[in-house]
């Protein structure tokens, strides 16, 4: 029993725990928060842009909230348990405190607060329990944690909204659960002591190509994030239940390609691996933009369905930009930092891109907002073309 107890408090299996709680917490939340914006305030397309400056705003002021408050002197750990705690306190306050539009805004800045900076710092955890040689693939494992804990929460979901008709507030309030059970995991790792001084701003010329594809990623992933849904909930009328049975369909596709992934990255290299999802990438830009001009209402549903799922599945290579970065730093407590300053970047752009397609979608439709999206992706088709291959970074090191 005390070999049991023991292993349980193990570090890796706490932190494999909290991932595989906040994939339960996302399975739930991710598929339903566009429809609540929908159905429960009659959110215009717009407005629905307009709402992401508020919702990205705390993921360009992540790296501040890491320099200049408290969290300076904390643990990483310490920090990502406060992160889910801040998640959960949101959820169940969007889902049952929230009697106007106004009020789902303040409790949706807590939340981004809290979900970015579970981003920033879980990375550098996960890196830290990877073995050398395989971080890639640790991370693809962790990230196959999360991936099967979306699946449950969207199943969930779609039994849920088409058998027993929860509300909004009842799933809010399960998914605001399992972020402060994940909470109480993260806060039972035993912190590591602080090796260095207090936290810094990073930002280094040797690492600017790793700001740039982080620049990069925020504008594309924005556009998918915003407006994607807002194609499949505008255009063709779906409600929660199509985009649980989506997520649902893009999580058990991840439990395969995430590890896959990982081990491609470790195998092929970053450069590789980003240049095929740029290319992806202009291929769902086309296809979300025209697919409706281009083939039949029901054939352009299962199109753009389908688009929906693939990019669900792209979002996983961001790993590939933590490995490069691991790769070049010029010391681990880089690692963080520099996370950070990528993440501030990345939502400097994301903040401002959904206000400018909410203006495209109104004046000229959609189809302009996805031709943005695929001039996104070949510019980062570009930049990953400036990715030094592993063989490169270990002869600078040699010869350094």
């Amino acid at each position: 029993m005390t070999v049991f107890k023991k292993a349980l408090g193990a570090p890796l299996v706490l932190f494999a725990g909290a991932s595989l709680l906040m994939g339960l917490y996302s399975g739930l939340y991710d598929p339903s928060f566009n429809n609540y914006l929908a159905q429960t305030y009659n959110v215009s397309p717009l407005a629905r842009g307009a709402l992401e400056f508020p919702r990205e705003l705390p993921g360009f002021m992540v790296v501040f909230v890491f320099v200049f408050t408290a969290l300076i002197f904390l643990a990483d750990t310490r920090i990502a348990a406060l992160s889910s705690l801040l998640v959960g306190l949101a959820l169940w306050g969007q889902g049952f405190l929230s009697p106007d539009l106004t009020i789902v805004v303040v409790w949706m800045i807590i939340w981004s607060t809290g979900a970015h900076l579970y981003m920033a710092i879980t990375p550098s955890i996960g890196l830290r329990l990877a073995k050398e040689g395989q971080e890639g693939r640790r991370l693809g494992q962790l990230g196959s944690l999360e991936s099967l804990g979306s699946l449950v929460g969207m199943l969930v979901v779609y039994w849920g909204a088409s058998r027993l008709h929860f509300s909004f507030g009842v799933i809010f309030g399960m998914a605001g659960i399992f972020a402060l059970i994940a909470a109480l995991c993260l806060y039972h790792i035993k912190p590591q002591p602080l090796v260095s001084s207090p936290r810094r701003l990073v930002f280094k010329r040797k690492y600017f190509l790793f700001y740039a594809l982080n620049v990069v990623f925020g504008a594309r992933k924005q556009i998918f994030l915003t407006f994607a849904p807002w194609v499949l909930i505008k255009v063709f009328d779906c409600g929660i239940e199509t985009f649980a049975l989506l997520g649902f369909t893009g999580t058990v596709l991840s439990l395969v390609f995430r590890p896959l992934l990982g081990r491609a990255i470790d195998s092929w290299g970053e450069k590789v691996i980003i240049a095929a999802e740029s290319l992806l990438l202009v291929i769902l830009s086309i296809l979300y933009g025209f697919s409706t001009s281009w083939f039949s209402s029901s054939v352009a549903l299962y199109i753009i369905m389908a688009c929906f799922v693939v990019d669900q599945l792209l979002f996983a290579v961001r790993i590939a930009r933590t490995t490069y970065l691991n790769r070049i730093v010029d010391s681990p407590e880089d690692i963080t930092p520099t996370i950070s300053m990528g993440l501030t970047l990345d939502h400097a752009v994301s903040m401002l891109i959904p206000i400018g397609g909410g203006l495209l979608w109104t004046h000229y439709g959609y189809v302009p907002v996805f031709i943005a999206s695929g001039i996104m992706a070949v510019l980062n088709l570009a930049l990953s073309g400036f990715i030094p291959t592993r063989e490169r970074i270990q002869g600078t090191e040699i010869t350094s």
